[in-house]
């Protein structure tokens, strides 16, 4: 297993399940430009946490047969990689294809991850290469994460949060959340 200096760290993002959970369990409509996360933040912060550039691989579900242009090349300007994916229109083509992105990863024995999802459906994957002493975390909403992906803290995984520890938007979401008094702001609810 190579120096955890010398892997490659990729940040996966699950574009459907980052959105939907920003629509429909933070704001509860569909989010303003101004409450969209900024990738480039977020590609910026995964460099960061582990101090080695990141390669950015976005999942879109493209079933369809459409593509959101000015989405893709946004993200290409950001220097991520867009994945459109398309499928039978039964399948989860974003879920699937980061799972096997993930068991592509640990096959290729080297390679750290970082997944924006809040999504169980990857524990399989994120056990397997932390059980491989792969640095693994995920970026979600603390409270929105799937309980069982969160236990898996106890065997090494981070997680971070995108609005608090990220300042991935540029507005302040409308959360409920546990704060701890060590990081309450007053002033942001004045």
């Amino acid at each position: 297993m190579p120096d955890s200096d010398a892997r490659p760290t990729y940040l996966l993002v699950d574009g459907e399940n980052i959105d939907a959970t920003l629509g429909m369990s933070v704001l509860g409509r569909r989010p303003e430009p101004a409450e969209r996360p900024r990738w480039d933040r977020i590609l910026h912060f995964t460099e960061e946490v582990w101090h080695k550039d990141a390669r950015g691989l976005f999942f879109l579900n493209a079933t369809s047969g459409q593509m959101p242009m000015s989405f893709v090349q946004a993200l290409l300007a950001m220097n991520f990689n867009p994945i459109p994916l398309a499928g039978s229109g039964t399948e989860k083509v974003v879920d699937i294809g980061i799972q096997r992105t993930m068991d592509a990863i640990l096959a290729q024995g080297t390679g750290d991850v970082i997944l924006a999802s809040h999504d169980g459906d990857y524990i399989p994957q994120v056990e397997s290469l932390l059980d491989d002493g792969r640095r693994v975390g995920v970026l979600c909403f603390r409270e929105f994460l799937n309980s069982e992906l969160a236990g898996l803290t106890e065997r090494g995984l981070q997680i971070y949060d995108l609005e608090d520890d990220l300042g991935a938007f540029n507005a302040v979401l409308p959360r409920v959340r546990i704060i701890p008094l060590t990081s309450f702001d007053p002033t942001r609810y004045l």
